[in-house]
């Protein structure tokens, strides 16, 4: 079992309308976050009322579901909750559990912008790589699936990241002072770019130099 290191007390919410998955989603969380407080919802009225009320650390939501009870589940109501959750809390930890994954192109802008935790994983997949993306979203990580990228699209404040970085050696405090902006939009950078570049966390490897390696690669950086 994946052993996550995790505060005294968390708070996750589970959104999905099949009860077989709701079971098996919330069976390995609780197994591998025995203190944490997990909330359930059915319908994305109900998840917006369970995050206003709860401020939860994290969410899992599937894409196709209900917008009310006894209304049919459907993907354009999995896309708006998505979308309204981005732009009402920018900074919440989103794990996105569907078998539809692709449609989140539609959410690409959004998603870009997002400053939160934000991670895919596709319902066939096996349980413990959930568990991974929801250790990854709640380390505010990014990680969406490559059908959902339309290439190398780093957004200027991105590339002056990467060029203070590696052309002038800059660490991420000096790097905010010139970007002047806060060390943690510097981290939520970081993350969008190694998104792109399909850079992520391995622990026998050193991500900065990971990133620096693929950005010249990619020639984003002499």
């Amino acid at each position: 079992m994946l052993q996550i290191s995790q505060p005294e007390k968390q708070t996750f919410l589970v959104v999905d309308d099949h009860a077989l998955v709701l079971g098996g989603t919330l069976g390995i969380l609780k197994q591998t976050y025995p203190g944490a407080e997990i909330l359930t919802a059915q319908t994305a009225q109900e998840a917006l009322n369970q995050v206003e009320q709860a401020d939860p650390d994290l969410v899992i939501v599937d894409l196709v579901m209900p917008e009310t009870i006894g209304e049919t589940a459907q993907a354009n109501s999995g896309l708006q909750l998505l979308k309204t959750l981005m732009e009402r809390y920018p900074k919440l930890n989103l794990v996105v559990q569907s078998a539809h994954v692709r449609i989140l192109v539609w959410l690409k802008p959004t998603i870009d912008n997002h400053m939160g935790g934000f991670t895919v994983v596709d319902k066939s997949q096996p349980m413990k790589e959930l568990l991974v993306m929801v250790d990854w979203a709640l380390q505010e990580r990014t990680y969406t699936p490559r059908e959902i990228r339309n290439g190398l699209q780093l957004k200027p404040a991105w590339m002056q990241l990467l060029q203070l970085a590696f052309q002038e050696s800059l660490q991420d405090t000096a790097i905010a002072k010139r970007m002047n902006v806060s060390e943690r939009t510097v981290q939520y950078y970081w993350t969008k770019i190694r998104d792109v570049l399909e850079v992520y966390p391995d622990e026998n490897k050193n991500l900065r130099i990971q990133t620096e390696v693929r950005a010249r690669e990619a020639g984003l950086i002499d």
